[in-house]
């Protein structure tokens, strides 16, 4: 371990000195352990690594983004979330957060860069411009793509926030003027982790780099590069109005009766249903909501090209799951048919369980009958 990394203090030094006490750094530890799926010694691991491990050097880079990445991680619903990992973040580089502006930004980076080459953490917030030489963003004098390849090179991972770096997000619908480009398809020799979202969740966004915190290693991922910990289901299958959208009960308009009952939102355009994140489990700002629990559809911010996949408020034309060619308006008909031919078929089979019941007995009957008639058979 290089000797500048053996002096430095770590993540519960930093803590206790800003006035955490124990209580408050094991309920993070447990928090976070459950958000990102740990068995029971989840939060033992986690505590042990923040307990022994100097911090890790990141550096977090703004590209063509509205910070609300930035926004969502410093709003999470544990002040520790921020205060263990943003605000040590600002030591080394962030334009939004950090102090130190002009030259005296750019030599912290660049001290991170030879000081830490290998070991430092790279998360990119926003796309990146590529067209004519990047001069849509640029930082510094220097392009967003000159950039990123400068600070790619000696990092050990790079973590994509939000959909603008992931997917590219509105600046990348079409017509994409300024061939806004995410950050996987310009980065090659280095893993790419995506946390897409617009904006991921804070707890999200903590827990995958805790993971990496942790157990020195990157999460497992799904095939498209996500955290499979938060992105490996759909938030139609964690939505509290599923069960609405089974029973084909849905809004059609957003100021209907249905609506106000809080029926399904599918027919008013929600993508729930071809959408993977932890919307509905984790939810933002201290867990008090997310979009459909407010009154409005999912609309898919962490799928590629999901400004280009149809009207927002248009219901999708078919969904899987059904039957291929099954969609909202045939699922309450067709469960209603299949609850009629359940009914249906149960009750033919209760006869024909009381006839060959019957039928036994009366075979029983003309058995006794006959050893009555025949006492010495």
């Amino acid at each position: 371990m290089p000797a500048t990394q053996s002096k430095r203090r770590t993540y519960y030094d930093e803590l206790m000195e800003r006035g955490y006490s124990r209580r408050d750094f094991m309920k993070f530890c447990a928090t976070m352990a459950a958000y990102m799926g740990l068995e029971a010694s989840g939060a033992a691991q986690i505590s042990e690594a923040l307990m022994t491990h100097s911090r890790v050097p990141v550096i977090w880079l703004h590209f063509q983004e509205c910070t609300c990445c930035s926004e969502s991680f410093i709003r999470s619903s544990h002040p520790i979330v921020a205060d263990v990992i943003l605000d040590k973040v600002s030591l080394d580089y962030t334009e939004t957060l950090m102090a130190a502006s002009g030259h005296a930004a750019e030599a912290a980076m660049h001290k991170t860069m030879e000081e830490h080459y290998g070991e430092y953490i790279l998360c990119v917030e926003g796309s990146v411009s590529t067209f004519g030489g990047g001069e849509y963003c640029c930082i510094g004098g220097r392009s967003s793509e000159q950039i990123l390849q400068e600070t790619a090179e000696g990092a050990k991972a790079i973590l994509a926030w939000g959909s603008c770096a992931c997917n590219g997000c509105i600046q990348a619908a079409k017509p994409n003027p300024t061939r806004a480009t995410p950050i996987h398809k310009l980065v090659k020799g280095k893993p790419v982790i995506k946390v897409p979202g617009c904006p991921p969740i804070g707890e999200v966004m903590a827990g995958t780099l805790l993971h990496i915190i942790t157990f020195g290693t990157l999460p497992e991922l799904d095939r498209v590069g996500r955290p499979k910990a938060f992105y490996s289901k759909r938030v139609h299958d964690s939505c509290y109005r599923r069960p609405y959208y089974d029973a084909g009960l849905f809004a059609e308009t957003f100021d209907d009766e249905n609506a106000k009952k809080g029926y399904c939102l599918y027919k008013v355009g929600c993508k729930g249903p071809m959408t993977y994140n932890a919307c509905g489990i984790m939810r933002w700002n201290n867990g008090v909501s997310y979009p459909i629990q407010s009154g409005h559809g999912c609309f898919g911010c962490s799928e590629e090209n999901f400004w280009d996949n149809g009207p927002i408020y248009r219901q999708m034309a078919s969904f899987p799951g059904f039957g291929i060619e099954a969609n909202a308006d045939k699922i309450g008909i067709a469960a209603a048919a299949a609850t009629g031919a359940g009914i249906a078929a149960h009750a033919i089979a209760t006869n024909i369980r009381k006839r060959g019941i019957l039928s036994s007995l009366q075979e029983e009957g003309k058995d006794a009958e006959e050893k009555l008639d025949n006492p010495l058979t």
